[in-house]
């Protein structure tokens, strides 16, 4: 009897699933930091949905998360694109550090100075601003000129962007946690910008935690961590995971030759 019981007992431990899950029934698609390339972020939302199509038993949320803005061409449209995608899919989107300084730089011209010297520029461009009237303006007047050049729809749709996201054993981050304090007990300016902190923490986290903001040539795993910033804006590569269960897997849209492809990848299972 005790060792039919033992026996019984290491089998539920083999067979039992490992690793961090999400909740049975979800499936979570978590963008990295798109930095203003919308034609990676077309590509993948169409990868994102085509995917969904060929597995559409599980309820989907798609997470963004943060920098959607600065350094890519094309600011204006990420933000348009993601608003778009809300009002058919449901996406929760986290701020990043360059949100931050983008909704701070309308009212403090010293922000202003920093955010344009860290792809600002390149967002003002993209909301209409001519170069030619970029270059003839001071930091004065440009500062002055900021609430005509971006809509207040789209300063109160970024303004509304979440800072931390919860689903069973994983958080969702744009930079990372203090490793000092528990989840519940988080300051934004960590969640936002923290860096070395995070990354050099030795010990385990409270749950495995997905981020962006420091860029990493491929998606960087670790026991508890997994960073998704592939740096979209100067490699080409946007990266997604997708978490379903105990399955890791991934989908990038990636520019090769002025061409976007798509590749799809497991991790685990």
């Amino acid at each position: 009897m005790i060792l039919s019981n033992l026996n019984k007992f290491l089998c539920r431990k083999k067979n039992a699933p490992s690793g961090p899950r999400v909740p049975d029934g979800e499936r979570y698609y978590v963008v990295g930091d798109i930095h203003g390339r919308l034609d990676l972020f077309e590509a993948l939302v169409d990868a994102i949905e085509a995917d969904i199509a060929d597995h559409p038993d599980a309820d989907v949320t798609v997470v963004l998360l943060g920098d959607l803005i600065d350094r890519g061409p094309d600011s204006a449209g990420v933000i348009e694109r993601s608003l778009q995608w809300q009002e058919c899919r449901k996406v929760r989107i986290l701020a990043g550090n360059h949100e931050e300084m983008f909704l701070e730089s309308i009212d403090d011209i010293e922000v202003l100075r920093h955010f344009l010297k860290h792809g600002g520029r390149e967002t003002i461009l993209s909301f209409g601003l001519p170069v030619k009237k970029y270059r003839k303006l001071d930091l004065k007047e440009l500062f002055e000129l900021l609430p005509e050049i971006i809509p207040e729809t789209t300063r109160k749709f970024v303004a509304g962007f979440e800072e931390m996201i919860e689903a069973g054993d994983y958080v969702f981050v744009h930079a990372g946690i203090n490793p000092e304090l528990p989840l519940d007990k988080q300051k934004r300016s960590d969640l936002l910008w923290i860096r070395e902190r995070f990354l050099r923490h030795q010990g385990p986290f409270p749950k495995t935690v997905v981020h962006g903001h420091t860029i990493f040539d491929e998606i960087e795993i670790k026991s508890d961590r997994i960073g998704l910033d592939t740096g979209a804006f100067r490699s080409g590569i946007l990266t997604a995971l997708v978490l379903e269960g105990t399955n890791q897997r991934t989908i990038q849209s990636i520019e090769k030759k002025k061409h976007i492809k798509i590749r799809h990848e497991e991790i685990s299972s």
